[in-house]
């Protein structure tokens, strides 16, 4: 007669069974989760998509978090002012402070301030201000300026930045940064890589299991060069830029979700006329616009705006069009990164296509 065994289970049994229901609740919420890879050139507006995700979808930011960007905003007023002062000299023909009395503010600047060190004391905040308001100044830059409209602000001991400020703030990206979010209890991984050509190398490592690409593509930048290369027009690095991403091989079966971004900025510089998109991109002169985009959803728009940024997005649409496998899409969307609104909108018509390709990528649809 056989014997069985009627006792509880030995703790051996128990802590198998403990590990099994672990990992099996790991891959389960492993599958789950979309997994947002967002790649694009230095300066598109990647990190700035990753913060409205946590002004959305988190938390926003602290106070000790607030309290720890003031150094990285004061540090973009005076990479600004020395920018822009320092550029009027070699401007066609050259432009000369408005106000005579301003070169001890200029020689400031130009001598201590541009220190590695340099600790921003009260002074610098009053030369700061004496210089973007000196109509010199105002000349040739010829738009506003965040963070130098606000200087006097940002100078005060009790600055605390706002959501916009932290927005607008710029921070050179180096490494690789992960953001996790839920919305509808739908779990995302936002995955942000540093963008210059020195950051792409470590592009590869994020790419296994991605379920979208996120391409942020800065359209103003047409008549930019880059920081590191001098000689590339910037529009037309992240056109190669989406062009060796959508051919990679290891990225064949991903589609992108193409931004379109700093659509503000593009409509300034459009209206502005000083900078001919034509100029930069000959094929512009004789692009026509389709009758969908001249009578669709932007018909409201400022037509010459419009014809622009339609230009730069079929510019992308070209490339993606050039083999297509049935997985590999490119969807385009034009952004305004410091929007909230328009982040908002448009990452919630994303989460769809996202869904889609999660489902796809599991077999489940």
């Amino acid at each position: 007669m056989g014997c069985f065994r009627l006792g509880k289970p030995d703790e051996g049994e128990l802590r198998s069974r403990s590990i099994e229901r672990k990992l099996r609740k790991e891959r389960e919420e492993y599958s789950g989760t979309h997994r947002l890879l967002l790649l694009g050139a230095g300066e598109s507006g990647k990190s700035t998509i990753v913060k409205q995700m946590r002004i959305l979808h988190i938390d926003g930011f602290s106070a000790e978090e607030k309290r720890q960007k003031v150094q990285d905003i004061r540090r973009n007023v005076r990479d600004a002012i020395l920018s822009i002062t320092g550029a009027m000299s070699g401007l066609n023909p050259p432009i000369e402070l408005g106000d005579p009395g301003n070169s001890d503010s200029l020689e400031f600047m130009h001598s201590s301030a541009s220190r590695p060190d340099f600790d921003y004391p009260p002074e610098f905040f009053r030369h700061t201000q004496a210089l973007w308001s000196d109509s010199g100044v105002q000349a040739a830059y010829e738009r506003a300026n965040d963070f130098l409209d606000k200087v006097t602000e940002v100078g005060r001991d009790d600055y605390e930045p706002s959501e916009q400020d932290i927005l607008r703030c710029r921070v050179l990206t180096s490494g690789i940064f992960e953001t996790k979010f839920t919305v509808d209890k739908v779990n995302f991984h936002m995955f942000d890589v540093g963008g210059q050509r020195d950051e792409r190398r470590k592009w590869i490592q994020c790419f296994n299991d991605v379920t979208a690409i996120i391409f942020v593509a800065a359209c103003s930048s047409y008549n930019m060069v880059l920081r590191e290369d001098p000689s590339q027009n910037r529009l037309k690095e992240s056109l190669e830029l989406f062009q060796s991403i959508w051919t990679n091989r290891y990225l064949r079966s991903i589609s992108v979700i193409l931004f379109l971004n700093k659509q503000d900025l593009l409509t300034e510089k459009i209206l502005a006329g000083k900078f001919h998109l034509e100029d930069y991109f000959p094929a512009y002169a004789d692009y026509q616009l389709q009758p969908s985009d001249a009578n669709g959803s932007l018909h409201r728009e400022e037509p010459t705006v419009v014809r622009a940024k339609c230009f730069i997005r079929d510019q992308f649409l070209k490339i993606s069009s050039v083999d297509q496998p049935s997985q590999h899409n490119c969807y385009p969307h034009f952004t305004c990164a410091v929007d909230t609104e328009n982040i908002r909108r448009v990452f919630k018509d994303c989460r769809d296509i996202i869904q889609r390709m999660h489902l796809r990528k599991y077999e489940l649809i």
